[in-house]
């Protein structure tokens, strides 16, 4: 899947969230699942892919990024509750 996206990460439905932004959406939400790369995903077990959003060029997905970095929690969990209201991870349907 390599295609500019955003994404929310998290430990558990309600848990601590984590902005990211990739190329390869199905890549880097596996390094974050396999605990490969050293950082704040891997400290607090991010393992669960709760949100995501394509983009069409890296600069709009990265602008975007700053925009969710930025606001307040609730908003990203009004975001996750929309498309996902029961945090279920998403990597197996991204996966294929």
């Amino acid at each position: 899947m390599k295609q500019p996206a955003i994404y929310i990460m998290t430990n558990r439905p309600g848990g601590v969230l984590y902005v990211g932004v990739t190329s390869d959406l199905i890549r880097r939400v596996t390094q974050h699942r396999e605990g490969a790369v050293e950082g704040f995903t891997k400290s607090y077990r991010l393992k669960r892919l709760v949100w995501f959003e394509m983009h069409g060029t890296m600069e709009s997905a990265i602008l975007r990024e700053k925009q969710l970095k930025a606001g307040r929690r609730d908003r990203k969990v009004q975001l996750i509750e929309a498309q996902n209201p029961a945090w279920d991870d998403l990597y197996p349907s991204i996966f294929g």
